[in-house]
C-alpha cells in the first residue's frame, strides 16, 4: 500500500487510534454478582444457519474453488441446511441444551421449516444479517442502515416479536454499526469477542450490551481455518468448560460455542460433538445452560437493580 494511503496510528495528541466504545476494565476489579440459581458459569451454544448465493459475493470454503460455478463448496455449505441442522437439532433436545439460531433473513425464504423447528424446540433466534455471501463492512451508513433496518423486518414479522440480538456476517462491523443496532431496537450483539462476562458498548445514543461470542472455540475458525480435527475441537470445548468452570469461583463468566451446520454437522464430527454436549449436560446442576438472549436480559436486569 501506498505510503500516503497508511492511516496514522496515533492522532495529534499522540494516543493510537481507538474505536471509543468502552474502556479498559479488568475482570479482577468488577462488581461480582451470579446467574440464576446461584450460579457462576452461564453456557450458551450459537448455531449459525447461512445462506449464500450461488456463485457470487463472499464464501466460505473448505477447499478453494476453482471458478465462480463451485459446485462443491457450494454444496458443501447446503449440506448444513439439508442435514446438518436436523441431525443438531436431535442432539440439542436430547442433551437439554438450549441452542441460540444464529439466522440470516434469507433463510426464511429458503427453507424456513428449519427455523420452525428450531423455534418450536425452545430456541432463541438472533439476527445474522442477510446472507453471508455479504458482510456490512465499508457500507455507507444510508446504506447499513436500510440493510439493518430489512432484516430486523423480516426476523419481527416471521418470529412475531422483535429480535433483542445480532451477529453480523463475518463478524464485520463498519464505525457506526453499534449506533445503528442501538437506534433500530437491538439490545446487545455478539460481534464484539473482548471479555468473558457481558460488558457495554457506548453509542451516540446510549448504550449496547456486548455478550462474549467465541472466536477460538469456533467449527468454523477451529475447523476450516486451522484444521483442527473433531476430536482436537470436541476437547478444545470440553477443557474450556472445565477451566472455565473452575474460574467462576472467582468471577461470574459466560462461556460460548459457535457451531456452523454445515460443519459440525457433518456424521463424523457430531459423534465426537456428542461426548462435549454429555459432558456439560452432566455439570447442569452447576452452570446455567442458557440462550445469549436469556443472558443478555439477565445481566441488564443486574445493571438495572445496581
Amino acid at each position: 500500500m501506498p505510503a500516503d494511503r497508511i492511516a496514522p496510528a496515533r492522532s495529534t495528541t499522540g494516543d493510537l487510534r481507538s474505536h471509543g466504545r468502552y474502556a479498559y476494565s479488568p475482570i479482577t476489579q468488577r462488581p461480582d454478582f451470579t446467574w440464576p440459581g446461584g450460579k457462576r458459569l452461564a453456557v450458551y451454544v450459537a448455531l449459525n444457519l447461512e445462506h449464500y448465493a450461488f456463485g457470487e459475493g463472499l464464501v466460505e470454503e473448505i477447499v478453494p474453488a476453482l471458478d465462480t460455478h463451485d459446485v462443491l463448496n457450494h454444496s458443501w455449505r447446503e449440506y448444513g441446511n439439508r442435514v446438518g441442522a436436523w441431525r443438531l437439532l436431535d442432539l440439542f433436545t436430547k442433551s437439554g441444551v438450549p441452542p441460540s439460531l444464529l439466522v440470516n433473513s434469507d433463510i426464511y425464504r429458503h427453507c424456513s421449516e428449519l427455523v420452525s423447528a428450531y423455534r418450536e424446540s425452545g430456541a432463541g433466534v438472533v439476527a445474522h444479517g442477510r446472507t453471508n455471501s455479504e458482510a456490512q463492512a465499508g457500507l455507507a451508513e444510508p446504506i447499513e442502515r436500510a440493510l439493518i433496518d430489512e432484516v430486523t423486518t423480516v426476523l419481527g414479522a416471521r418470529e412475531g416479536r422483535a429480535v433483542e440480538g445480532w451477529l453480523g456476517p463475518w463478524i464485520a462491523e463498519t464505525a457506526n454499526t453499534p449506533d445503528l443496532l442501538d437506534e433500530a431496537g437491538y439490545r446487545y450483539v455478539l460481534d464484539w469477542c473482548f471479555d468473558d462476562q457481558p460488558s457495554w458498548l457506548a453509542t451516540r445514543r446510549g448504550r449496547l450490551l456486548a455478550v462474549p461470542y467465541p472466536q477460538e472455540l469456533n467449527d468454523s475458525n477451529a475447523i476450516v481455518v486451522r484444521r483442527a480435527s473433531a476430536r482436537e475441537f470436541t476437547d478444545m470445548i470440553v477443557d474450556q468448560f472445565d477451566e472455565m468452570l473452575a474460574q467462576s469461583t472467582q468471577q461470574p463468566l459466560v462461556m460460548g460455542i459457535a457451531l456452523h451446520a454445515y460443519v459440525a454437522g457433518q456424521p463424523f464430527r457430531l459423534r465426537h460433538l456428542r461426548r462435549a454436549f454429555e459432558h456439560i449436560a452432566q455439570h447442569r446442576d452447576r452452570v446455567w445452560l442458557a440462550t445469549s438472549g436469556q443472558i443478555a436480559r439477565h445481566f441488564s436486569e443486574i445493571e438495572a437493580g445496581r
